[in-house]
């Protein structure tokens, strides 16, 4: 068992953030034309603690680079208000030779990195050749630093941010790490200047009830709805929907899946974004509506990196191996 730690992984990743959105864009493609298996992921939730939850997310993505896995992620919102990260995770990656785990990854830099830079292909898709000059964050977690990251990656052009979190301080603290990707960053009053400032938007909250209805936006602009419960259900219907993958996205009560639940079918979804990438859909025409890119995390893009970042770190000598994590002989099982 090769196991590695926190450094290990951000060893890996450092300066690869192109490597990386190729790993997204190839996953992506995979997953558009059926070379993944991805269950549903599960949800553990705790009776007393509404708000907490801890995720499993199984995949397989088959391929040249073929791997299988399961993440376990926990996202802890009150940790935010101690001080401690909201999200930490594991993967284990299993052999697809005989099953036995092969590696076990701390995880929730892996989880940063593809939303990251999954935000950041998006918006590289969508814009179409475009410039991005600009963006407004709405959030200032672990999470818009990456988005914000891997933008700058495939948009160097994109030189001022405009950000907003309800706590004045973490607002500052953000603003104060966003300077090191991007020269120009403003702290907003009110949301509603942060969603009115740029044609690009990210939101990345812990909400678990939709709250916006972006009407301050600019038309047509493009939305990074990475926290999945924050636009309003009217504002969902009324856009163009890009999402990872239709039957992931519309669970949960995500604001895609509160807005199917009231039309009954999902007519509102234009687009899967793998979809777009092959060229089996067309990009949106400019009509004027939000495009609005929901994704819910598919458990594949997670194994695809892991298993990019194993093979780097591999190759760098980096991890412990455990030779004998695993028992050595068959023991009996009981499920």
């Amino acid at each position: 068992m090769l196991i590695l730690r926190a450094h290990d992984v951000a060893d890996a990743l450092a300066g690869r953030e192109l490597d990386v959105i190729d790993v997204i864009e190839q996953t992506y493609r995979a997953h558009a034309t059926g070379r993944t298996a991805v269950p549903h992921s599960v949800f553990l939730r705790f009776p007393d603690q509404p708000r907490e939850r801890i995720i499993a997310l199984p995949a397989f993505v088959g391929g040249p680079h073929a791997a299988a896995g399961v993440k376990w992620v926990s996202s802890f919102p009150g940790n935010v208000v101690a001080g401690t990260p909201r999200a930490s995770a594991v993967l284990v990656l299993n052999s697809l030779l005989d099953g036995r785990p092969q590696a076990l990854l701390e995880a929730s830099q892996l989880s940063a990195a593809r939303t990251g830079a999954g935000a950041a292909l998006a918006a590289r898709t969508l814009a179409a050749g475009r410039p991005l000059r600009g963006a407004g964050l709405v959030g200032t977690g672990v999470i818009n630093v990456e988005v914000l990251r891997y933008l700058v990656a495939v948009a160097p052009e994109l030189t001022c941010v405009t950000v907003f979190d309800r706590d004045p301080q973490r607002a500052a603290a953000f603003a104060a790490q966003a300077r090191e990707l991007v020269p120009t960053v403003e702290i907003a009053d009110h949301v509603d200047q942060a969603l009115a400032r740029h044609d690009l938007i990210s939101l990345a909250t812990t909400a678990a009830e939709p709250h916006l209805d972006l009407g301050a936006c600019r038309p047509g602009a493009l939305v990074l709805h990475i926290s999945l419960r924050d636009i309003a259900v009217a504002t969902i219907r009324n856009a163009y929907n890009v999402v990872d993958d239709a039957d992931h996205v519309c669970r949960e009560r995500t604001s895609l899946h509160l807005a199917q639940l009231q039309t009954g079918d999902r007519s509102f979804i234009g687009a899967g974004l793998g979809d777009l990438l092959t060229g089996a859909t067309p990009l949106p025409a400019a009509d004027g509506r939000l495009v609005i890119f929901s994704p819910f995390g598919l458990g594949a893009l997670d194994i695809a990196l892991a298993h990019y970042v194993r093979s780097r770190a591999q190759a760098n000598g980096a991890g412990v191996e455990v030779p004998d994590f695993l028992p050595s002989q068959p023991v009996s099982a009981t499920h």
